[in-house]
């Protein structure tokens, strides 16, 4: 099998390779809603490198610097990573992201306090998306939390938070609550799309197909130990792998080679944009962070105020009961263009915010955003103004997501 992935790996080594995209398609360059670090030039590099680093140079990754890690953007094109995902299944290295142990018993009693979805609602082995949230009730991070035995969970984080993430942790820790860092203990291999369960039903000990969203199992994949979560952050069915570094390669591998017939495609952090952007899922520094909060975000459905005390509580029930001044809206340009984060927002010549993301969706065959609007101007059908090179161009709220699958491929 890492025979066939090296096969696969020598059909893919031009990283200059682009293929035509739509008219009005953004190039790799600008793909993604915040604009990307510049690509990387010549060997030395003082930025981290995930386990897969040498994979994704084989397999002809064009890299970049991301959240201080030397990550791939793409491969073989943003539309046709982006298009593999949706229609068959992608492979993504993930392995910058952070991961928080709390153990002990008072474990729950701590993310109970730090996190706004109740964490008491979780049996082992089930995860629930939620967020670190601040006396404001605005975000520190939005993050996942996985229930791994009564006293022992696991949060997933975002890499440019890790640091952040956890000293605020272990400034309200607890007695009875330990706090550590175990990101260097593990490397995430992401699968999504339709066919992900498939190719992974083959490889795992344990049943894969009948795991539910958001639940998870602990099992060998390829031989090697880890955690696999029907998680995603596509919009996809999808399933997230936690293993050790030094078996990351391996498992990788095997994963694409096995894939070969299903089209499982490489894919890099621009896809992995445009995928998340379809399906309205929320990138810290972009759309959430500590100057907006968890309800005007939209993410009510993660806020538990009846579960008890937990900080920022008071905060978030002062705004649901006051009203909103403001709120995330989906919207889809009427004219040519492309938004992109930071363009100007108008409503009725007056300046009224900014794109928080924007791109291209390749799977819609629309130019989408988000943005925040005041509160009455953001129901579905408004209309309003982004301001793209100077020149106002005219968008409309949609209902979100702008992309949702039909039905579970399991």
């Amino acid at each position: 099998m890492i025979r066939t992935a090296r096969r696969y790996s020598a059909r893919h080594r031009n990283p200059t390779r682009e293929i035509p995209l739509p008219p009005g398609v953004p190039s790799a360059e600008g793909a993604v809603s915040r604009p990307l670090e510049a690509p990387l030039t010549g060997t030395a590099s003082a930025h981290r490198k995930t386990p897969l680093w040498d994979v994704h140079r084989e397999l002809g990754g064009r890299m970049i610097e991301f959240a201080g890690w030397e990550m791939p953007v793409q491969y073989e094109g943003v539309v046709e990573e982006h298009l593999a995902v949706r229609t068959r299944a992608g492979l993504f290295d993930v392995s910058h992201m952070g991961e928080i142990e709390i153990r002990g018993p008072r474990a729950l009693d701590l993310l109970q306090n730090v996190t706004c979805n109740d964490v008491a609602r979780l049996v082992p082995g089930r995860a629930q998306y939620s967020a670190l949230t601040t006396e404001k009730g605005t975000f520190v991070d939005d993050v996942i939390v996985y229930r791994r035995a009564e006293d022992l969970f696991l949060i997933c984080v975002n890499a440019s938070n890790e640091e952040k993430d956890l000293a605020w942790i272990r400034d309200h820790a607890v007695a009875g609550a330990d706090v550590l860092n175990r990101s260097a203990e593990f490397a995430q291999i992401a699968i999504q799309g339709p066919d992900a369960a498939g190719i992974l039903t083959g490889l795992a000990d344990g049943e894969i197909r009948d795991l539910p969203s958001f639940g998870f199992v602990e099992t060998k994949v390829a031989g090697i130990s880890g955690l696999v979560a029907r998680t995603g952050y596509t919009g996809e069915d999808g399933f997230e792998i936690y293993c050790p570094p030094e078996g990351a390669k391996d498992l990788w591998e095997t994963m694409l080679a096995v894939g070969v017939p299903f089209g499982l495609t490489p894919c890099g952090l621009a896809a992995r944009d445009t995928l998340r952007l379809e399906a309205c899922l929320m990138l810290y520094g972009n759309d959430i962070d500590d100057t907006t909060t968890v309800l005007e975000a939209g993410l009510g459905f993660i806020l538990k105020l009846d579960k008890g005390e937990f900080i920022g509580r008071d905060a978030l029930r002062r705004q649901k009961a006051g009203g909103l001044q403001r709120r995330l809206a989906a919207f889809e340009l009427a004219e040519r263009g492309i938004a992109r984060h930071g363009h100007g927002v108008r409503i009725e010549g007056r300046e009224a915010g900014q794109v928080t993301s924007g791109t291209y969706g390749p799977f819609v065959k629309k130019s989408i955003g988000l943005a925040y609007l005041p509160a009455g101007s953001a129901g579905a059908g408004t209309e309003f103004d982004v301001v793209i090179r100077g020149k106002a161009t005219r968008a409309r709220v949609v209902k979100a997501p702008f992309y949702r699958r039909q039905s579970p491929s399991a």
